[in-house]
């Protein structure tokens, strides 16, 4: 059955003027992986794979939805973010066979492990990680009942009554989304393509799932998103890190007509550092090639830019796990990270300064513009957080040149700075339900088969950022420790020197 499915899509694909090289490349299904592709012969470096023609893609701009809403398109806000494309999906997926797309939307994945779809316990495993602020439920839903229900409702041609519940509804919806934020990729207009998609954009869209290299020089990636702030510590004054509006120019944001599903392209998997092809865009196609010699029988992968887990599940719905370089150990995903927000630094230094920190708190958002600190498996504490930290403890005439010279303190670690950081890694820990010897007990080879493959994928993620954290917060305290022995050996230096000397008037 799933060697025919594979079967309909490649002759589905090769009908609409796609070219496979069926000799050297299959699509086949991986255990644990899903659908991949797989070399059937050896392929040199720099091998053309497929290439996918620009108008085989599925996007706002290759859909013919929105020019037949028209001026309703924008008056119903689906020109911005994804909720446009999502319905030009539904919308084609509604049309059946009469759809270009029909033989591409019929082998997508209908079922997906990302946290979108888990119920309140599992949601509750991530709690302390990067992805519980993240999934963006309910940000979708209210896109689906203020611009999709609207729209619908107000083209009962395009979208007939006995439809809605089978293509139009809020599950169909959410799975659409989930397709588009697994597999859709970064495909800018070619030069001198013009769309009237390009007038105001007011809203930057997500980021896409891959990008796509030009010929020359890469592809812009797509926007970050921004966590929300904190709340600070109890007993403390309360200090608001507000987040900053965009004032970035429109031609640096990424315009949601980008985002486009790709055949073809969507059907290579990923895993970390074992990129040996990558899609680049020309003129009229999109094309896939060889970056290394692929021996025959092995998988094709493409590359997400080596994510950490916390975006891997909340994208894809699996982790990576492969040997973690010093100076952690043992299995994991070295491109990890652990964010911490700069709320939980301003309420540790609030507990040990008698001054307001808003001023400061305030102007380094002006001139840093970094409101969450990221740590990584390096286990290095940031130059960033270290400089945030000297500012918010800086003797007020300091903190007043600083001011005026417009200029951030150097990012120099001192006594001061690692007492603070010790008790910011100390309290970001306790933000997770479990120890990180707790999490290592679960995955223990004897136990982590009874854990649900959600539960699995939240301890693994929550373990990678605690061994992050685990491993800075050692490093700090033993470069406290050592600064405390040699302020007491100077001390001791300078009491010894002093013995017997007499005062001079």
């Amino acid at each position: 059955m799933a060697e025919q499915v594979a079967a309909n899509f490649v002759s589905w694909f090769l009908s609409q003027n796609g070219t496979l090289d069926t000799e050297k490349v299959g699509i086949v299904d991986f255990p644990g992986h899903g659908r991949g592709a797989v070399a059937l012969q050896d392929i040199p470096e720099d091998y053309t794979l497929f290439t996918i023609p620009r108008d085989l893609t599925l996007s706002m701009r290759t859909s013919s939805l929105p020019n037949l809403m028209g001026k309703s398109w924008k008056e119903h806000g689906l020109h911005e973010g994804w909720a446009g494309l999502i319905l030009c999906m539904m919308w084609e997926e509604s049309k059946g066979s009469e759809s270009k797309w029909s033989g591409y939307l019929d082998v997508l994945p209908n079922k997906f492990d990302t946290p979108m779809f888990w119920g309140e316990a599992d949601i509750q495993e991530l709690q302390g990680t990067a992805v519980v602020d993240k999934i963006g439920r309910d940000e979708a839903e209210r896109d689906y009942h203020d611009k999709i229900t609207p729209a619908i409702k107000s083209r009962p041609d395009l979208f007939p009554e006995d439809k809605i519940d089978s293509h139009f509804s809020l599950e169909r919806y959410h799975i659409m989304g989930s397709r588009i934020l697994s597999r859709s990729f970064h495909v800018e207009q070619w030069k001198g393509e013009h769309s009237e998609e390009e007038e105001d954009q007011d809203e930057p869209g997500n980021s896409s799932a891959m990008d796509v290299d030009p010929q020359e020089g890469d592809a812009p990636e797509g926007a970050a998103e921004a966590p929300e702030p904190e709340d600070a510590g109890d007993g403390v004054e309360e200090v608001h890190v507000e987040e900053e509006e965009d004032d970035e120019d429109d031609e640096d944001r990424e315009d949601p007509a980008d985002v486009a599903m790709v055949p073809m392209a969507d059907m290579l998997n990923a895993r970390f550092e074992s990129e040996n092809a990558k899609l680049f865009y020309e003129e009229r196609v999109l094309r896939m090639v060889s970056t290394k010699s692929i021996k025959a029988g092995e998988q094709i992968w493409n590359t997400y830019g080596d994510p950490p887990n916390s975006d891997l599940l909340r994208r894809y719905g699996h982790v990576d796990l492969v040997p973690l370089r010093p100076p952690l150990s043992g299995m994991g995903n070295p491109g990890d990270v652990v964010e911490v927000r700069a709320d939980l630094v301003v309420s540790v230094a609030t507990s040990k300064v008698k001054y307001d920190l808003q001023e400061r708190v305030d102007w380094w958002l002006e001139e840093a513009d970094d409101d969450v600190f990221v740590l990584r498996t390096d286990c290095e504490l940031p130059e960033e957080f270290i400089s945030f930290a000297r500012l918010l403890l800086l003797p007020k005439d300091e903190w007043e040149k600083t001011a005026k010279k417009s200029k951030l303190p150097k990012p120099k670690l001192d006594k001061d700075v690692l007492t603070i950081a010790v008790d910011v890694l100390q309290k970001r820990l306790e933000d997770y339900p479990t120890t990180m010897e707790e999490d290592e007990k679960l995955l223990a080879p004897d136990a982590v088969e009874q854990l649900s493959l959600n539960k699995r994928h939240a301890v693994v993620v929550r373990l990678g950022e605690k061994r992050i954290l685990h491993g800075i917060l050692k490093d700090a305290r033993a470069k406290l420790s050592a600064s405390s022995g040699t302020s007491k050996k100077r001390g001791r230096e300078e009491d010894k020197g002093g013995k017997g000397k007499k005062i001079r008037k």
